[in-house]
């Protein structure tokens, strides 16, 4: 039995891998922004062993999860779900990012440098980060005009980057990335074409399984199936540029071994 924390696990693909996990045995954690989707999410999953409130959105809000989370103990596995979709109109946070990036791209970097290290950790991409580039010059959108699609994809792209980056630093860490695919959703819509009894399966597979093909590190899978990444996303030097700017907008560094 693992013992796993989700986020953004209150609706959508992260609820579904937190029954799937819960179903097969596991010890699930979930997340919810509010108390409002705390409360609903325990309706939803009564086995889970908790739901740890906060919202991603701010910097202080993702320090306070991590907190929360690690005062619950440690975990075997972490599912980086959390996200908004690209239709999102532009808008800032209070730490006056764009609050995509900041829920996309620099929650996942503050949660994974906060959260005791688990065994491993799991980072939802998105088939849409195959045509981004990941814009580390103008990751703020301060430059160019704002467009949700390409925010989003560029995000994806920045979620798998972490992921590679954290296998490269954390060699005791399976670290991998995944698409869960298209699929209908609230970020999704209505008309997405892909299968939704497969979106959550991989991610849950990740977490937990003792597969040998699910024990790997620094690898990119589509329905449970190893998939070519973006080339970008597999960059060192790219992937460092990245972690730096997180640290710098954070205020928060990635731990070493």
């Amino acid at each position: 039995m693992s013992r796993i924390f989700i986020t953004g696990s209150s609706t959508g693909l992260g609820l579904m891998a937190g029954q799937l996990l819960a179903e097969q045995g596991h010890q699930v954690v979930l997340h919810a922004r509010n108390a409002a989707r705390a409360e609903e999410t325990r309706r939803e999953l009564p086995r889970a062993e908790a739901v740890v409130e906060g919202d991603l959105e701010t910097i202080q809000g993702a320090k306070d999860v991590a907190q929360r989370v690690n005062a619950l103990g440690r975990f075997d596995a972490v599912i980086h779900n959390a996200a908004v979709g690209y239709r999102e109109a532009h808008r800032l946070t209070a730490d006056g990012l764009p609050h995509l990036f900041a829920i996309n791209t620099l929650s996942a970097y503050v949660l994974a440098a906060l959260i005791e290290r688990p065994r491993r950790l799991v980072y939802l991409s998105s088939g849409m980060h195959h045509q981004a580039q990941a814009n580390l010059d103008d990751i703020l959108w301060r430059k160019r005009r704002w467009n949700g699609s390409t925010a989003y994809a560029e995000s994806k792209l920045h979620d798998a980057m972490l992921a590679f980056a954290a296998a490269r630093r954390w060699p005791d860490v399976f670290s991998n990335a995944l698409e869960p695919g298209w699929v209908p959703t609230r970020m999704g819509g209505p008309g997405a074409p892909d299968d939704m009894d497969q979106a959550h399966r991989t991610q849950a597979w990740l977490a937990a399984s003792e597969a040998p093909k699910a024990r790997v590190t620094g690898a990119y899978f589509y329905h449970l199936k190893r998939r070519a990444p973006n080339p970008e996303a597999q960059d060192p030097a790219l992937q460092d540029r990245l972690l730096a700017l997180c640290a710098e907008l954070s205020g928060i560094a990635l731990p070493d071994m």
